[in-house]
């Protein structure tokens, strides 16, 4: 039986890092192709309002997906961000045409973003999650990097974003019947303060690199990317560094991933202030190492807290919902224009709430990982039929059907024969344990049928 989960968990690993890529490869491309709308259309010193004017649109179609969720709608947002791809990619960047058209696409993208936010939240517990988001991050950046960025070569870029259009069209004709197990469970078990705690430390660390991204984006937009200019070689520490903090963020489930991302957010900081903006290169290199942090912590956070409450579309989401609220609020500060000891007073500040909800929200507390790892070393021993009922609350056919579903490897239609009813049946007995567990996966009902006595 371990085998068969091995390898169910791996065909999922595979599929996750997949589909991740292929969204962020659509989302990096669009959003770059987005940043040049309205040139010659609009005065260049209000050029760089179309870079913040897009993070609404972004930030509605995330928001829109909480609300609606229908196939139709999905298919529809898809079909118009791919018409909207295409019709950047030929059409005059000097034109009120192609500013409507970014606006549009953007906001589908943003809807496209919910699905795909929301689909891997539903199974955050599997293994190396944090990996195979770092690998599907990475693979994008690259991509992007390699054919758009450097060499601007736009039929092949083409080929790849079909490509990834082609993926995520599959996925959305298979998703409602891949996560109907756990499809609307309205689950809520974590409390309002953890994610509380999950905002605020996210908004703190963003604002850290707000500073110099704000400042960079102005300058790069005055040269015509040319002296200065944020998608440049930098940008490729983001394929180690999401790797790296996506394979953090899988050890302990996450326990080192906030005091690792604070650390090297802060060491970027110190440096853009303390030392200077003269040290583009230096700034550049520890800015995306910071970015791969902090989009490693909330993507990795909100999605294993989101299938907990009673809103997981909203905060599977969550993350890059903040993101680019932040982005507009350290625009609306003028964040870029301030001195160096106004930011460092500011960011000071950031710290140290960052700091007081990690405590508050026991992230500081790593002794807790060696009480685990102590734990880890005692036998296991299975839980009795009685045990089950009385742990999660389940009726004695909810606690039969867990038995089967824990201690065989037998597909539903074979257990459903086994215990004489319907398939229906058997999956309704199922979501109800997936509801009372809080289990998501059946790796992870596995896991939950033993006990350390």
């Amino acid at each position: 039986m371990d085998r068969i989960i091995t390898f169910s968990q791996r065909k999922r690993a595979v599929s996750l890092i997949l589909i991740f890529a292929a969204f962020m490869l659509i989302q990096l491309v669009i959003l770059r192709l987005g940043n040049k709308a309205g040139r010659g259309f609009i005065m260049p010193e209000h050029q760089e309002l179309v870079y913040y004017g897009m993070q609404l649109p972004v930030i509605l179609g995330f928001v829109l997906r909480s609300f609606v969720n229908h196939r139709a709608v999905k298919l529809t947002a898809l079909g118009v961000c791919f018409a909207g791809f295409w019709l950047m990619l030929i059409s005059n960047e000097a034109s009120l045409f192609y500013l409507i058209v970014t606006g549009t696409t953007v906001l589908c993208l943003g809807y496209t973003g919910g699905c795909v936010y929301y689909y891997m939240s539903c199974f955050a517990d599997v293994k190396h999650f944090g990996l195979c988001f770092g690998l599907g991050y990475a693979f994008a950046v690259a991509v992007q990097y390699v054919f758009q960025l450097s060499f601007d070569l736009r039929p092949l870029i083409g080929v790849f974003v079909f490509c990834a259009f082609a993926l995520l069209l599959m996925f959305l004709y298979t998703e409602k019947r891949v996560i109907t197990s756990t499809e609307d469970k309205g689950f809520s078990s974590v409390p309002k303060f953890k994610l509380i705690c999950a905002v605020v430390i996210t908004v703190a660390m963003l604002m850290f690199t707000s500073y110099y991204n704000n400042y960079i984006h102005h300058l790069q937009i005055a040269s015509n990317y040319t002296e200065y200019n944020v998608y440049s070689f930098p940008r490729l520490l983001m394929i180690p560094g999401v790797i790296l903090f996506g394979f953090i963020g899988d050890i302990k489930k996450g326990k080192l991933l906030p005091v690792c991302t604070l650390c090297v957010t802060v060491i970027a900081l110190l440096n853009a202030v303390l030392i200077g903006r003269e040290t583009y290169t230096l700034n550049m290199c520890l800015f995306y190492l910071s970015m791969s942090a902090v989009i490693s912590y909330y993507n990795l956070t909100f999605t294993r807290l989101a299938r907990k409450t009673k809103k997981p579309a909203f905060w599977a989401s969550a993350g890059r919902i903040i993101d680019s609220a932040a982005v507009l609020l350290s625009f609306a500060l003028k964040f870029s224009t301030l001195s160096a000891v106004s930011v460092l007073v500011i960011d000071i500040a950031m710290l140290s709430v960052a700091i007081v909800f990690m405590a508050l929200n026991g992230d500081l507390n790593l002794s807790s990982i060696a009480n685990k790892e102590t734990k880890k070393s005692e036998p296991n021993a299975k839980i009795t039929p009685g045990q089950i009922r009385e742990k999660f609350g389940l009726t004695p056919k909810e606690a039969q059907v867990f038995k089967e579903l824990t201690e065989t490897d037998d597909k539903q239609e074979a257990i459903a024969l086994r215990m004489n009813m319907s398939v229906n049946t058997l999956r309704h007995h199922i979501t109800s344990i997936y509801k009372k567990t809080g289990a998501q996966t059946r790796a992870a009902l596995c896991k939950l049928n033993i006990t350390d006595e």
